[in-house]
């Protein structure tokens, strides 16, 4: 490959990903050495790899427009382009003269391919070409059991992983770059023209008010949780009525902030939070490298169950009740809660996804592939590790499984955890003013006390879509076939 001489030869390009920040970057960091720096973000096409849901996209966008703030400020404009980056990448490294290419890793298995073929290339032709671990605390492929395998199980992946994850402490940003002129040929694209954002109709109004996408959006969230909900998250992680998580996921998916400067300001708050709050969360930060491990020794686990005797179960294809779950109208409150949650704001409190997970695989005996589906076009927190591990976690078909006759009754999770009912109410505006004994099985109320709620059954809320006691008899029966023919 030759080089065109017109520009200096140290000079870089720099290749963000799923890494869309400036500070704790190592690619970026190593491209700011050199003379001059190009930065580059291309959308894939064809991509390898599935496409994002509809809920990431938005996100894409506001993120992607903040980076480019950023890089600007810094001196090197993003330059934005659609393409195959196998050909795109060599061809600005040919019209550059560029000597070196940098990325930070990604590791869902169809861009890692990608990516060690085109590094391949690159170095074959004499460059530079070199990429950077920091998405993850841990190399998913480099940590073994002592018989020398993956990991199967969390708690024991945990005890492995923990004591080293504050061996790398975060990267600065860099103070200052400078750019590489765009080369004749590449003309950078308006983000705009990507259509990222939904139009007609534009459902993204719950999202704007719920989220701040980008890196500072990121450093806020992270600092008002460490003030603010730090302490006593360990027994308040599970309320949903209350803002008691980090809301981190959505900024670490798109790669806004890293695991590592999570980690270290965990460790150098200035919190009263009690050990077992930081352990709690620093575990919370373990599951998603837990999932990553089982998605990059098992790439197949997105669609396909990780356990194969969960080839056999018989799922139910029930489009209706399907439906009727995504709406959030099962008729059980603490679901529909969880539903409409997530399509106002793209995201769901943890343990209201387990419920409604446990509901749409054991109650209604839907594939979970269905669920994955829904929330991987919905969540602003998608990533195919997490998403996909935790479905099959919940139906009983993943690794580390909970146990298949673990079938949340939903009215007890609502009273369990939504005891002062402020989760469904807020969310399910027409049971609002049903007394507490009743905003959980609003089907037990006696019908003067629905008509002073203004509630009326089959109309305005409907009857639930299935029986908890003959759905639990059903699924468990289901799974028993499985085990009988073990």
């Amino acid at each position: 490959m030759g080089r065109d001489t017109s520009f200096s030869d140290d000079t870089a390009i720099v290749w963000f990903r799923n890494d869309l920040r400036v500070s704790d970057n190592a690619a970026l960091m190593a491209a700011s050495r050199h003379g001059a720096v190009l930065p580059v973000y291309i959308r894939e096409i064809p991509s390898p790899a599935r496409p994002l849901g509809a809920a990431r996209a938005w996100w894409l966008h506001h993120s992607l427009a903040e980076l480019a703030r950023k890089l600007e400020a810094l001196g090197a404009p993003l330059l934005l382009l659609s393409g195959d980056p196998a050909r795109l990448i060599p061809g600005l490294v040919k019209a550059t003269g560029a000597r070196a290419v940098y990325w930070n890793r990604r590791y869902d298995p169809a861009h890692q391919t990608a990516d060690a073929a085109l590094k391949a290339e690159l170095q074959a032709d004499g460059f530079e070409a070199e990429s950077f671990a920091g998405q993850l605390l841990h190399e998913p492929l480099r940590l073994k059991t002592g018989g020398g395998a993956s990991y199967r199980v969390y708690s024991p992946f945990w005890r492995a992983m923990e004591p080293g994850i504050e061996d790398r402490p975060p990267l600065p940003a860099p103070q200052a770059l400078a750019p590489l002129p765009v080369p004749h040929g590449f003309d950078a694209e308006p983000l705009a023209e990507w259509k990222l954002l939904p139009a007609h109709p534009d459902w993204a109004g719950g999202l704007r008010d719920a989220w701040t996408p980008g890196e500072d959006g990121a450093r806020a969230r992270l600092t008002d949780f460490l003030e603010s909900r730090m302490r006593g998250y360990a027994e308040r992680r599970d309320i949903p009525g209350v803002e008691a998580t980090s809301g981190l996921s959505p900024h670490l998916a798109s790669g806004e902030i890293t695991p590592s400067q999570i980690i270290d300001a965990l460790r150098t708050a200035d919190t009263d939070a009690s050990p077992d709050d930081r352990s709690k969360f620093r575990k919370e930060v373990g599951w998603r490298e837990f999932a990553w491990h089982l998605l990059v020794n098992d790439p197949g686990l997105v669609q396909s169950n990780h356990n194969p005797k969960f080839d056999a179960f018989p799922w139910i294809d029930d489009e209706k009740a399907l439906t009727a779950w995504r709406k959030g109208l099962t008729g059980y409150p603490i679901v529909d809660a969880g539903m409409r949650e997530l399509w106002r704001t793209g995201w769901m409190h943890n343990r209201v996804r387990m419920i409604v997970a446990s509901f749409l695989t054991k109650h209604l005996m839907i594939d979970w592939r269905e669920g994955e589906a829904w929330f991987w076009d919905t969540l602003v927190d998608a990533d195919p590790a997490s998403n996909a591990v935790s479905w099959q976690w919940v139906a009983g078909s993943g690794a580390d499984a909970a146990p298949y006759f673990r079938i949340f009754n939903p009215v007890l999770q609502g009273e369990k955890f939504d005891t002062d009912g402020a989760y469904v109410r807020r969310h399910v505006p027409e049971l609002a003013d049903l007394p507490q004994k009743f905003l959980h099985k609003p089907w037990e109320a006696p019908e003067i006390v629905l008509r002073a709620a203004g509630v009326r059954l089959g109309e305005t809320y409907p009857h639930p879509i299935v029986d908890h006691q003959a759905a639990r008899q059903r699924a468990l029966a289901a799974y028993q076939t499985l085990k009988d023919a073990a």
